[in-house]
C-alpha cells in the first residue's frame, strides 16, 4: 500500500493501482481495531468501483468482528446523518467526492459524525496497515442492510418551514452524482418546480466532472436557468455534500455568499447565535453576521477545524467558500441539502429575485482562487510578508498569510498536495481588485 493515499481528511487514490479491494479490506479491519467499535455504517456513491471497494471494506469490518450496516447508495451527508441519528459508533463513506472517475476513496467518522483526520485517527489506521500490526479479531461480525433516504429527507426538511416556500422554479445539476437520487425525494415534498440536469447516477461522469466549484462545469446549468426563466439553479458535487447556486440570471454565487444567506436566515431563528466561517470568505460574511446581531468566529480552512470550533463555541452554523456548510442540529456535519433548502426558504420569504436578496450582502468584488506554481513556497511567503509588513499592513498567519488593509485584503496559502500557492483577493471595486491582484502576483511570481 502506498501510504500517501491517506490524506489530511480522507483516503483517496486511483483505482485499482493506488486503492483497491485488498487495501479497502485492510482499512476496514484497521478502522474497527483502532476505534474498538462493534458497528460501522457504510455508504457508497455511484462511482464505478464503488461496489467493489465497499464490498471489500465491509468484508474487513466483518472479519474484524464488527457489524457492518450497509446503507447502499447514499450521499456523504446522508451517511453522516445515519451515524448521528441512529447512534452508530462509526461510519465509512466510499467516495472520491469531486475527483475524476478513475479515483475512489473513503471518508471515515466516529460517533456523532465526528470526522477522522490525519491528526485524529487516519494516521494510526494507516500505520496499523503499513506495519502489519492489525490485532487479531475477537470473532466474526455480520452484515445488515438499511435504507435511510426517506428519514434523511424528512430530517433536512425539518430545518425549514415548508409551508413558507413559494413555487420557485429550480434547475438542479446533479452532475450524474448522488443528488440525482436525493433531490427527487425532496421536490416531491415541497411546492417548487424542478428541472433536472444529469440526474442519472453514472460514475463515468459522461457530461462534466461533478465539481461545481470549477466554473466550466456550471455552463449547462447557467444556460438552462436562462432558457427556462428559472428563479435559481443549484449544482452539487459527486457525493452531494457540497452545493453552489446561480441566480436567476445564471450568475455564479460563491460559497461565502451562500454562507451569508444561510446565516441571515438562521439568525432570524436563533438571535445572537454564533456562526463560524473560514478565513477565505468575503469580509461581508462577518459583517452580515454582526449586523444581524450574531457572533462571527473566524477559522482555518477545512472541515475538521470548522467542526471542532463549532462544537467548542456552540455555533449554530458554519460555512466555507468551498461550498461546505455545517449545522449544529445536524451533528455539526456537512449538508449541502440543508443549506439549499434554507436558501429556498430565504428567497421565498423575501419575495425577491436571488440577485436582489444578495445585493445588500455583497458590496465587494473578489478574484477567485488564483494558483501559482513556485519552487520555494516558504521563500515566496516570506518575501510577500516582508513587503506588506514594511508597508504597514495588518498581517496574521492563522492559515497561510493574510494581509489586510481597510479597503482590500488577500490570503495566500500553500496547497496541501501540490507545489502551489493559492491566492484570494477582495477589494472595494473592480479597478482596485485588478491593480492589487497584479501587485501581489508580481511578488509571488517574481
Amino acid at each position: 500500500m502506498d501510504p500517501s493515499i491517506f490524506k489530511a481528511y480522507d483516503v483517496r487514490g486511483i483505482y485499482p493501482g493506488e486503492l483497491n479491494e485488498e487495501i479497502a479490506y485492510q482499512i476496514g479491519r484497521a478502522f474497527v481495531a483502532h476505534l474498538g467499535v462493534d458497528r460501522v455504517a457504510v455508504g457508497r456513491d455511484m462511482r464505478l468501483s464503488g461496489p467493489a471497494i465497499a464490498g471489500a471494506l465491509i468484508g474487513g469490518i466483518v472479519a474484524q468482528g464488527a457489524e457492518a450496516i450497509d446503507l447502499g447508495l447514499t450521499s456523504t451527508d446522508e451517511l453522516y446523518f445515519a451515524v448521528g441519528k441512529f447512534g452508530y459508533p462509526a461510519g465509512a463513506m466510499v467516495t472520491a467526492s469531486h475527483n475524476p472517475a478513475e479515483y475512489n476513496g473513503l471518508k471515515l467518522c466516529r460517533e456523532s459524525a465526528i470526522p477522522l483526520s490525519s491528526e485524529t485517527g487516519l494516521a494510526e489506521i494507516r500505520d496499523l496497515i503499513v506495519n502489519d500490526a492489525i490485532p487479531p479479531a475477537r470473532g466474526t461480525g455480520r452484515v445488515t442492510t438499511r435504507d435511510v433516504l426517506d428519514e434523511y429527507v424528512a430530517h433536512c426538511l425539518g430545518f425549514i418551514d415548508v409551508g413558507a416556500l413559494r413555487p420557485l422554479r429550480v434547475v438542479a445539476d446533479a452532475g450524474n452524482g448522488m443528488a440525482g437520487m436525493t433531490l427527487p425525494k425532496v421536490f416531491a415534498r415541497i411546492p417548487c418546480e424542478l428541472t433536472p440536469l444529469y440526474f442519472e447516477l453514472d460514475g463515468a461522469f459522461p457530461n462534466h466532472p461533478a465539481n461545481p466549484i470549477e466554473l466550466e462545469n456550471l455552463v449547462d446549468l447557467q444556460a438552462k436557468v436562462r432558457e427556462t426563466g428559472a428563479d435559481l439553479g443549484v449544482a452539487f458535487d459527486g457525493d452531494a455534500d457540497r452545493m453552489f447556486i446561480v441566480d436567476e440570471r445564471g450568475t455564479f454565487v460563491g460559497g461565502d455568499m451562500v454562507t451569508a444567506m444561510v446565516a441571515q436566515r438562521l439568525l432570524s431563528k436563533n438571535p445572537g447565535a454564533t456562526i463560524v466561517y473560514n478565513l477565505i470568505c468575503s469580509r461581508s460574511v462577518p459583517q452580515t453576521i454582526e449586523r444581524l446581531g450574531g457572533r462571527p468566529v473566524r477559522e482555518r480552512v477545512g472541515h475538521s477545524f470548522i467542526k471542532a470550533t463549532m462544537r467548542r463555541e456552540d455555533a449554530v452554523f458554519g460555512g466555507e467558500h468551498s461550498g461546505h456548510f455545517y449545522f449544529r442540529d445536524n451533528w455539526y456535519a456537512d449538508s449541502g441539502l440543508i443549506a439549499f433548502l434554507t436558501v429556498l426558504e430565504l428567497v421565498s420569504l423575501a419575495g425577491k429575485p436571488v440577485s436582489e436578496v444578495l445585493a445588500p450582502l455583497d458590496p465587494y468584488v473578489r478574484s477567485g482562487e488564483i494558483n501559482s506554481e513556485v519552487a520555494d513556497i516558504a521563500a515566496v511567503l516570506a518575501r510577500v510578508e516582508g513587503h506588506y509588513g514594511a508597508a504597514g499592513a495588518r498581517i496574521d498567519k492563522l492559515d497561510g498569510l493574510t494581509v489586510e488593509y481597510p479597503d482590500w485584503w488577500f490570503n495566500l496559502r500553500a496547497s496541501n498536495t501540490q507545489p502551489l500557492l493559492r491566492l484570494n483577493v477582495e477589494a472595494a471595486n473592480e479597478e482596485e481588485l485588478r491593480a492589487k491582484t497584479e501587485e501581489v502576483l508580481g511578488l509571488i511570481r517574481g
